[in-house]
C-alpha cells in the first residue's frame, strides 16, 4: 500500500512539474509582446480577435466577450489596426461566434468591409495556424485577455509569426479566476503537446485574401 502511495505521489509531482514548466515557457515566449495601453502598442494591419461566447455560464453577458469587443474598437479608432479578423467557433448553425462579434463591432462603428471572418477557429491553436496558412498573415495583433494572449503568442512563436497582443480587460470573481487559472494551465500543456507532436488544425481549406485598405 505504501509503495502504491509513493508511486501515486511521484506521478502527482511529475504532473505538477510538467504543468509549471509548460506555463513558464508559455509566459516566457510572450515577454515584450503584451500591451495594456493602446498608445504603446505598435501598429499592425490586421487585428486577430479571438472568439468567445457572448453569453456566460450564468446566462448573463460574458464580460470577457464585452471587453474583447471594446479592445478592438479602441485599437481601430486609435489607428493601431486597419482590419479585423475574427476567429471563432461556428461548429453548428445555432452558434456562430464570428457573426456575433461582427454584429457588435459594426454597431460600435467599425465598417463591415473591414471585418473578415474565420468560422473554423475552434481552438486558439487552430486560429493561429489558419491566420497564417489560410488568411496569409505572418504579422498581426492578437486581441484577448492576457492569459489567453500568452498562449496565442507561444503558438505564434513556433509558427514563425511576428505577433504582438493587446490585453483586453480581465475581470471576474475570485472563484471564477481560480477556475480559469486551472483551465488555462491545462490548455497550455495541451498547446505544448500539440506543437511538439506537430498536430494539424481541424480544417484548412483554400486561401482567403484579406484586403488591407491603403488609408
Amino acid at each position: 500500500m505504501k509503495k502504491l502511495f509513493k508511486i501515486f505521489l511521484l506521478l502527482c509531482l511529475i504532473g505538477i512539474a510538467i504543468v509549471v514548466w509548460c506555463s513558464y515557457i508559455v509566459e516566457k515566449s510572450s515577454r515584450g509582446k503584451l500591451f495594456n495601453n493602446v498608445n504603446d502598442i505598435p501598429c499592425n494591419d490586421v487585428g486577430l480577435l479571438l472568439g468567445t461566447n457572448p453569453i456566460g455560464r450564468t446566462g448573463r453577458p460574458n464580460i470577457y466577450y464585452v471587453h474583447r469587443i471594446q479592445a478592438v474598437v479602441d485599437l481601430y479608432k486609435a489607428g493601431k489596426i486597419k482590419v479585423v479578423l475574427i476567429s471563432g467557433d461556428n461548429s453548428h448553425r445555432s452558434y456562430n461566434e464570428p457573426e456575433y462579434m461582427k454584429k457588435d463591432l459594426v454597431s460600435k462603428g467599425i465598417p463591415a468591409d473591414r471585418i473578415f471572418l474565420d468560422y473554423a477557429g475552434f481552438r486558439t491553436f487552430d486560429s493561429m495556424i489558419r491566420a497564417q496558412k489560410v488568411f496569409g498573415q505572418n504579422s498581426f495583433t492578437i486581441i484577448s485577455q492576457k492569459f489567453h494572449n500568452q498562449r496565442a503568442l507561444y503558438i505564434c512563436q513556433h509558427l514563425g509569426i511576428d505577433a504582438v497582443a493587446f490585453n483586453a480587460k480581465n475581470v471576474g470573481s475570485r472563484k471564477w479566476k481560480v477556475f480559469m487559472f486551472v483551465r488555462e494551465n491545462l490548455a497550455r500543456c495541451k498547446a505544448v503537446l500539440d506543437l511538439t507532436l506537430g498536430k494539424k488544425p481541424h480544417f484548412l481549406g483554400d486561401p482567403i485574401e484579406i484586403t488591407i485598405p491603403k488609408d
